[in-house]
């Protein structure tokens, strides 16, 4: 088992909402994607989601595609990525950590020696975003295999056939998309995410987080009434964005803090 289902078990006895920021590795910056980790973990994360830099990530917003260019700059490969996490678990070994991103590089690497890798550096779970679930059973078997969790993704979009199969093959958390359309995206209509919840949990019996348009304190809240988890990305890069890069790290870890005090307030 990955260290993701106690940790939701933990944070239900508690009655809080998981908080997963999402940042891409090597983005702005390969030096502080670390420090980065770590720093919010202090501001009240409980699940870490990293980035996999990709060139074409077909469901990302103009921001997250922006810091997959950066971290590309700098050639931040999978292999880098795993060594992040490497180095994070030296001195984080509870915090579980999700690897999201695109089947390419998974698939350049190899899957059999990809799961070894990611198993051996400390990873948790992945979001891949172009592995459907009717596609990848063997890959979810060899995941489960090696104690690590597949996460799929959900969407307004999505049918009841395609609910079924995340709740058979999926493990940790299912991660619904709040809105049509990339991430980065704006007016998230709380009462419908929470019909369709209502109806992928008829399906799907993880904890469910959502995605996609949670941009400040009272977005996190409002979509915490109705999810386990709140997973908040393009808005993180944009704080880094609008600092020096030496300031880059602060500034994230000030902005996930006001949503941890949000969500717990």
């Amino acid at each position: 088992m990955s260290r993701i289902t106690p940790t939701f078990a933990a944070l239900a006895a508690q009655k809080k909402t998981a908080l997963i920021p999402f940042i891409t590795a090597g983005d702005p910056d390969p030096a502080i994607t670390v420090p980065l980790m770590h720093a919010l973990v202090r501001a009240g994360a409980d699940i870490l989601e990293l980035g996999v830099p990709f060139s074409d990530p077909m469901a990302e917003g103009p921001v997250i595609q922006r810091a997959c260019e950066r971290a590309l700059k700098f050639n931040v490969s999978l292999s880098d990525v795993l060594g992040y996490v490497r180095t994070f678990r030296q001195t984080n070994s509870s915090t579980p950590v999700v690897l999201m991103g695109y089947a390419n590089p998974i698939e350049h690497m190899g899957q059999q020696v990809f799961i070894a890798a990611a198993k051996a550096a400390g990873v948790d779970a992945t979001i891949v975003v172009d592995y459907p679930p009717e596609e990848c059973e063997q890959y979810a078997q060899s995941m489960h295999d090696n104690g690590m969790d597949t996460i799929f993704l959900l969407a307004p979009t999505s049918t009841e056939e395609r609910m079924a199969q995340v709740g058979q093959l999926g493990s940790g958390f299912c991660y619904y998309v709040s809105l049509k359309g990339v991430t980065g995206a704006a007016n998230i209509d709380i009462d419908d995410v929470a019909q369709r919840i209502a109806a992928v949990r008829r399906h799907v019996k993880l904890p469910i987080g959502v995605g996609f348009g949670i941009r400040d304190g009272e977005t996190a809240r409002a979509v915490a009434s109705v999810a386990d988890a709140v997973v908040i990305g393009s808005r993180i890069i944009q704080e880094m964005e609008n600092h020096p890069l030496e300031q880059a790290v602060e500034a994230a870890e000030r902005f996930l803090a006001g949503i941890r005090r949000a969500l717990d307030a």
